[in-house]
């Protein structure tokens, strides 16, 4: 994985077409390959609650050294809202007291493309 879009295509395949909000982690090695793909959580039409504990029990079961989290938005209103950027805030945090850092968040729609909460400037 070398590019937002290169997230973005895998996300879109994963979960772009969804109906209900679904949070995809990608974990990668050291050289940016994908170790591991899971969805952890799925959740309503318009939200997903999710812990920690959900992301990071298979970035170390699977040694990744970074991760993406990827999730849609079936409205296919890319912005994020308040608790995207904070869930975002709170996973960077985790990971950097865990040792696996967090690339970027994007949101995915497979009508309206993608969202880079980092190229934003959001975390």
């Amino acid at each position: 994985m070398s590019s937002p879009n290169d997230v973005a295509n895998l996300a879109s395949f994963y979960i772009g077409d969804e109906d209900r909000e679904v949070l995809l982690v990608i974990g990668l090695s050291t050289k940016n390959k994908i170790n591991m793909v899971n969805r952890a959580h799925m959740g309503s039409l318009s939200s997903s609650i999710v812990t920690p504990r959900e992301v990071f029990k298979p970035l170390i079961l699977n040694n990744c050294a970074s991760f993406v989290i990827c999730h849609n938005h079936p409205s296919a209103d890319l912005r994020p809202s308040h608790e995207d950027i904070q869930l975002t805030k709170r996973f960077a945090e985790v990971g950097e007291l865990m040792g696996i850092k967090l690339l970027d968040h994007l949101i995915v729609n497979n009508e309206t493309g993608f969202l880079s909460l980092k190229s934003e400037g959001l975390f």
